[in-house]
């Protein structure tokens, strides 16, 4: 499958989780609804996935984490926050480039509508 049509997969499944819930919950909420409804569409979605940091040779746990991978390919950060940040872009990028994946989105639940919440970030594309 390919990675847009991952991707356009996530989208929908924000949506749905948005019109369900609003805006107004913790970041985990979301996100632990949003895991459900990409399992039940047959997409692998992890969450929390462990993200070493690689300095030469060595990996180092350094306590990162991805709020979502799907699909081994696309990596989603999910935020509640009164509005996306320029770190919150150069988070994403960092996060895709240390994973090797070229498309993430930063997923803002904190909107009246979800699709003023999305933010696509794309890695070497």
């Amino acid at each position: 499958m390919s990675i847009e049509v991952v991707g356009n997969k996530i989208l929908g499944a924000a949506i749905k989780v948005h019109r369900a819930l609003g805006p107004g919950l913790l970041e985990s909420s979301y996100q632990r609804c949003l895991e459900y409804e990409l399992r039940s569409m047959g997409l692998k979605a992890e969450s929390e996935v462990l993200l070493p940091v690689v300095y030469g040779e060595v990996k180092i746990d350094a306590g990162y984490r991805i709020d979502m991978l799907v699909e081994d390919s696309v990596i989603i950060e999910n935020k509640t926050v009164e509005k996306l940040l320029p770190i919150h872009e150069a988070q994403l990028l960092t996060y895709l480039k240390m994973k090797d994946c070229r498309l993430g989105y930063l997923l803002n639940w904190n909107v009246p509508v979800m699709k003023e919440g999305i933010k696509r970030i794309v890695n070497n594309l």
